[in-house]
This record gives structure tokens, sequence and C-alpha cells, in this order.
């Protein structure tokens, strides 16, 4: 094993414990706990270092990223991006999950073009606790407005919610509303009741509030070395 390999191994391997932990203190099962290893910036070698580890969910925020590192490593890819209008199709070309939909206009491109393919593919909404444009996602009352949308497309399945806490907020009051806020979707929608929060700073938390889908890059690959 190379001394890369045994680097990323031995995080990831924290990163597994830490998981476990906060999984008994929730007394949740492991299981239901979803990691994404997210890989924007790193080279297509730690993707597939991290496959060979067993990881088979990978994230990535652009979209000429994703498409060639998804063609160098066979796994679930997650896009988890802002997204721009004319990539979306590029976007669902590769990707199996995408977590940042947050517009109906999105959703209707991205059905139109899943239709022309015969794909399908799995979507979050983005939540938004601020309502800052500049990070994209919607309020509840919008946002269930767009899951109706989403439940009558044939190409889409929505599984829940994706949000990012805004960065001035306490983890603990952003992911109770993150919960508060996911339970009432769940009331709307039963069965889109995952949720897609926590990252390498706060994931702990994340999941003590209920996250399902947790999204992990620097605890596991190190500090980025180069711009994101």
């Amino acid at each position: 094993m190379s001394q890369r390999a045994q680097e990323v191994a031995s995080n990831l391997n924290s990163v597994e414990e830490r998981i476990n932990g906060a999984c008994r203190a929730a007394n949740r099962e492991r299981s239901t706990v979803t990691l994404i290893a997210v890989t924007k910036t790193y080279p297509s070698s730690d993707v597939e270092i991290l496959r060979s580890l067993g990881v088979t969910n990978f994230g990535e925020n652009r979209d000429d990223e994703g498409a060639k590192k998804s063609q160098a490593v066979d796994a679930h890819w997650h896009f988890q991006g802002q997204i721009q209008s004319k990539k979306l199709k590029s976007i669902s070309s590769w990707a199996q999950t995408i977590h940042s939909i947050d517009n109906s206009e999105h959703l209707d491109k991205l059905n139109r073009s899943l239709a022309e393919t015969g794909k399908s593919i799995e979507i979050f909404l983005q939540l938004s606790l601020d309502s800052d444009p500049l990070r994209g996602g919607v309020g509840v009352e919008e946002i269930l407005s767009l899951a109706t949308s989403a439940m009558a497309l044939e190409q889409v399945t929505l599984s829940g919610l994706m949000c990012v806490p805004p960065a001035d907020w306490e983890y603990e009051m952003a992911f109770d509303q993150i919960a508060q806020k996911a339970q009432l979707f769940a009331q709307h929608f039963p069965a889109s009741t995952s949720i897609s929060a926590g990252m390498s700073g706060d994931f702990e938390t994340a999941i003590r509030y209920g996250a399902t889908h947790i999204r992990i890059g620097s605890q596991i690959l190190g500090s980025r070395t180069y711009p994101q």
C-alpha cells in the first residue's frame, strides 16, 4: 500500500469510528447514514484509493470534475454544487443523485433531459435557513410547492431535503431547525424523509439531528492544496 493510500485509509477509519460513535449516541443504526466522500479538487487516484477501501458514494461540486472521475471510477456519484441550467444535461448523464435542486425550471429541464435517455435520477431539494441567494436553496413554503412539482415527474425520485447551515449559525441551532423543517416536510411527503446535511466540521451533530446523508471531504482526504 502506498503512503497516500495508508494516509487515506487511516483518515477514513477515523471518520468511520466517529460516525459509529455518533450513531450509538443517537441510538441509530450505522446503516441509516450514507457517507458521501467529497472528492472535489482531489485527483482521480484518490477516488480509486477510496473505492478500493469500500467507499461506494462520491460527491462532486463541478460538472467537469464529476464527468471525468465518474468515467474513471464506477460508483454512485452525487452532484451537490450550485446548478447552472446549461450544465444540467451533462450532470444528469453521470450523476445518480443531485442534492441541490432549488427551482422548478431546473426540475423541468432535468426531467426533459432524463426522458431523452430513459434514465431516472434521485434528487434532494435544497432548503435555505437564511434565504441567502448566494448560497442557493429556498424556504419551507416554496420547497413544499417544489416538492409537489417533483412528485409529478416520471424520471425523478424525490428523496428529501438537503441543507448547508449558514456559516455564522451555531451547529445545534442550525441542525435543530433543519430537523424541524424536515419533520414538517415529511408530513406532506412521507416517502421523502432523507436529510442530506453534515460535512467535515459538523457531521456528528448532523447525525444526532437525523441526517441520513453526510458529505465529507477534508477529514478523509486532507487539506486541499489548490483553490476549489
